[in-house]
């Protein structure tokens, strides 16, 4: 870790959309000259200062310039930082220069990143640097892969408390959702269907379970993309992030050393069936910088509901509330979160990290405290 660092986290991205969302929660919980020392980064110094007002922040708020295509502005950005929080993306695109120089210079990382065959990218070319230097880079610290990670996470956990173990099988099924999407996130979307459609290796990445699990290949998992009836809950449909939150989740049981079995089953649906809408249904589609207002941001929600099976047929059900937007009022303030858990958590070794894997329930309790997270156990 960067202990000389004047910063113990800077915001990267902090002029942009989600950016600008993940800024409002520090200044609300944190200000800027308490427990905390963090600065707002970004290409233009004037845009920094425009939002640094539009929020509220103090004048002092530190300003950054910093662009992800400039190697010196990056290197000066990243020495005086114990941790990055990046919202520029599609990370595919901007991101792998600031993952490969914060590994080196052991410094923390973390993003919303939902681009798989990206992040095993990463993992492949710089995860040994990162252990060897001491730098945690935390991948998908949002609602996309967090609330479902951490949701199994806590569905195992009570199934060790009510059913003895861990058990080989648990369901995700989506109850209820709304919330709009970003600019930002439309271009990752279309980034990464570019991206696999020209690259083979990359397309395998995407195709498979476990794709981030390099070395691991467990049983195989059900494939979610067709409209069916489970038993447990009636129809249930296809849930256009499962291929992005199944990796993660089995990458989490393979970080913490298969505590869910080598056998684990895990899959990810929504209730009431449904078709994946295609892009050309979707309507104009948002422009990077553009998302939900703030009305539609408080008006949003998520409910989902974890059936854990035990072999011998046994459940528990958990769920995973959350009072905003999911992929924005609920990201910025999980983001901002994880990285403060991270920063009290000395004891996690530098690596590619989930946020689950690396937190577990520290960040499963403090989510609960600050980000409008709720876990409970179903009766």
């Amino acid at each position: 870790m960067n202990l000389a660092a004047k910063f113990d986290i800077i915001l990267y991205g902090a002029s942009g959309y989600t950016g600008r969302l993940v800024a409002e929660h520090l200044v609300k919980r944190y200000g800027v000259d308490g427990e905390l020392t963090w600065a707002m980064a970004g290409r233009s110094e004037a845009r920094l200062a425009e939002v640094r007002e539009q929020i509220g922040a103090p004048k002092d708020t530190p300003l950054v310039v910093a662009n992800a295509s400039d190697p010196v502005q990056l290197a000066a950005m990243i020495g005086s930082a114990r941790a990055i929080i990046t919202t520029v993306g599609p990370y595919q695109l901007y991101g792998s220069n600031l993952v490969a120089a914060c590994a080196a210079a052991g410094v923390d990382y973390l993003d919303l990143c939902g681009e798989p065959a990206w992040i095993r990218q990463m993992i492949d070319a710089h995860e040994a640097t990162a252990k060897a230097a001491g730098a945690r880079i935390l991948f998908s610290c949002g609602f996309d892969s967090m609330a479902f990670e951490l949701g199994v996470y806590h569905a195992q956990e009570t199934a060790k408390a009510k059913l003895g173990a861990t058990v080989p099988r648990v369901k995700a099924r989506l109850r209820g959702m709304q919330g709009g999407p970003s600019g930002g996130s439309v271009a990752s979307v279309m980034a990464t269907m570019a991206a696999v459609q020209n690259d083979a290796v990359q397309r395998a990445v995407m195709m498979s379970p476990f794709g981030l699990t390099p070395g691991f290949e467990g049983p195989d998992q059900p494939l979610g993309d067709q409209v069916g009836e489970d038993p447990d809950v009636g129809p249930v449909g296809p849930f256009i992030m499962a291929p992005v939150d199944t990796k993660n989740v089995h990458r989490s049981n393979m970080l913490m050393g298969h505590p869910y079995g080598r056998d684990f089953v895990y899959d990810e649906m929504v209730i009431g069936g449904g078709e994946i809408p295609s892009v050309e249904d979707m309507g104009e589609l948002p422009k990077p910088g553009e998302g939900p207002t703030e009305e539609e941001r408080e008006a949003g929600f998520y409910h989902i509901v974890f059936i854990a099976i035990a072999a011998d047929g046994r459940q528990v059900r958990t769920s995973v509330k959350g009072d905003v937007d999911p992929g924005y009022g609920a990201s910025s303030k999980m983001l901002a979160e994880t990285a403060i858990a991270l920063a009290g958590a000395p004891d996690v070794p530098g690596g590619i990290w989930t946020p689950g894997a690396a937190l577990q329930g520290r960040l499963v309790e403090r989510l609960q405290m600050h980000a409008g997270v709720s876990f409970s156990t179903e009766e």
